[in-house]
């Protein structure tokens, strides 16, 4: 057996695409407590186009990159390392990650990753075989890419990111030419808008929705996020692609990990010290608390960065330090000193409250999924995620993460194609009979509110 394992993971390091070779793992790690040495081995095979796979998600990730180059060009592709055109690059961990304890190949894979799958599940929603609903997103898949709603928009991103930086390198011009007023106030909270949009930029270059290759997302990266507003890449990336490998998930999801807020019933009875003061009233606390915000982000970049697993340390805390030297800097040369605190109270203040006002909307008050549910891919991201109506204005107000579902579902669609991602995918869940919830904006907030409210009734009893 542990021969099988070894040629079957030799055989998928011979593909170099990773964000290939990483789907084709994580649709054998849908169910992996079943997944025997053989059957791993045929996925490879499957990926290599050796032959079809038992597995119709691993048939349909291959299907949908051979449909989209064409043979010839997968498999050129898959020589020179290319990336590959398909909607599963959220994928949880890759096959050519270092190993960790010089752990032989098989023994690395088991423990390194598959385990985080390691749970036997119960369904959540019983709506055909496992198979059947693997194949309900290589289907919805099949349709998005054929609209070519998958294609990179560079001429987008070209003009979104000059604006950005122009309007960002305007505020602090106007900063310094005004001086000493009272005015710089109304400068502070136009900067936590220009932040913020900087933010939603960092964002759809992390899910590679800007550039193809992962060089120029990590150099783009980096200078938007540490240097130009003081969060760290790295950190931020791995948390958030922890989060979109399982959305709302109390066990897996850092997004929901009881902190200062609590998300579910259990963490509230859990809960002890400031978190249960906290909980009890906490809808009435969320937004205050929200003001908080961004020197928690601040913070948490530091700190990330003297963990062990930290990557680009030096780098990464050059740029930081960079970005709060000049920042600081800056304030406190052209303001005395009492409005260059409150200065910042208001921009950072601001700049926590848009960010998280953004995010709020998207999953806040719905399911939260635990080790005992079971859901196929397409479900799980659907059922846990609210879509935001309201126009071009929210558009570009929520930087388009008002599309969450569609979003969650391919992460790697530009921004700009999520809106016409939309009525596709609403449509196609009504056909499968999958729940699609989409709602206004101020609706969004009620029903994150009272979740939260609903949460912490245990503690006021």
């Amino acid at each position: 057996m542990e021969r099988a394992w070894e040629a079957a993971l030799e055989l998928m390091a011979t593909c170099t695409d990773r964000t290939v070779r990483a789907s084709v793992l994580e649709g054998v790690a849908e169910h992996v407590e079943s997944v025997t040495a053989a059957e791993f081995l045929g996925a490879a095979q499957a990926l290599r186009g050796i032959r079809e796979s038992a597995d119709p998600f691993v048939n349909a990730v291959a299907a949908t990159s051979r449909g989209a180059l064409g043979i010839k060009g997968y498999e050129a592709a898959l020589a020179r390392g290319a990336a590959i055109p398909h909607p599963e690059r959220h994928a949880l961990r890759l096959l050519s990650a270092p190993r960790q304890g010089g752990l032989p190949l098989a023994a690395w894979m088991r423990q390194g990753w598959v385990n985080v799958h390691r749970e036997v599940r119960r369904p959540v929603v019983s709506t055909g075989t496992l198979e059947t609903r693997g194949s309900d997103f290589a289907r919805l898949a099949h349709t998005i890419a054929d609209a070519g709603l998958l294609d990179r928009r560079p001429f987008y991103y070209a003009m979104r990111i000059s604006i950005a930086v122009v309007v960002y390198l305007g505020c602090w011009t106007l900063f310094a030419w005004l001086g000493d007023s009272w005015l710089q106030l109304l400068v502070a909270a136009a900067l936590a808008v220009v932040f913020a949009q900087f933010g939603f930029v960092a964002h759809d270059i992390g899910h590679r929705q800007v550039f193809r290759r992962r060089q120029a997302s990590d150099v783009a990266g980096l200078l938007i996020g540490n240097l130009g507003v003081g969060l760290g890449w790295g950190w931020w990336t791995s948390k958030h692609s922890r989060h979109h490998a399982n959305p709302n998930h109390e066990d897996h999801d850092p997004d929901v990990s009881p902190a200062v807020i609590v998300w579910s019933t259990d963490q509230a009875i859990e809960s002890r010290g400031l978190p249960r003061f906290i909980a009890k009233y906490q809808a009435y606390w969320f937004f205050p608390l929200l003001t908080l915000e961004a020197w928690h982000l601040h913070v948490a970049s530091f700190m990330a960065l003297f963990k062990p697993s930290a990557k680009r340390r030096g780098p990464e805390l050059a740029l930081l330090v960079v970005h709060f030297a000049l920042y600081f800097g800056v304030i406190f040369t052209v303001l005395p000193v009492g409005k260059a605190l409150l200065f910042l109270i208001v921009h950072q203040g601001l700049f926590g409250l848009y960010l998280g006002s953004t995010f709020a909307p998207n999953h806040k008050g719905m399911p939260v999924l635990t080790k005992e549910d079971k859901l196929d891919f397409l479900r799980k991201q659907v059922l846990t995620s609210r879509n935001v109506r309201g126009g071009w204005f929210a558009d570009v107000a929520l930087g388009q993460l008002n599309y969450q579902i569609e979003h969650h579902l391919f992460p790697n669609m530009p921004a700009p194609s999520l809106r016409r991602a939309q009525p596709i995918v609403q449509q196609y869940c009504a056909e499968i009979g999958v729940s699609y919830l989409q709602t206004g904006l101020l609706d969004s907030y009620g029903q994150a509110l009272r979740h939260l409210h609903e949460v912490g009734a245990p503690l006021r009893r």
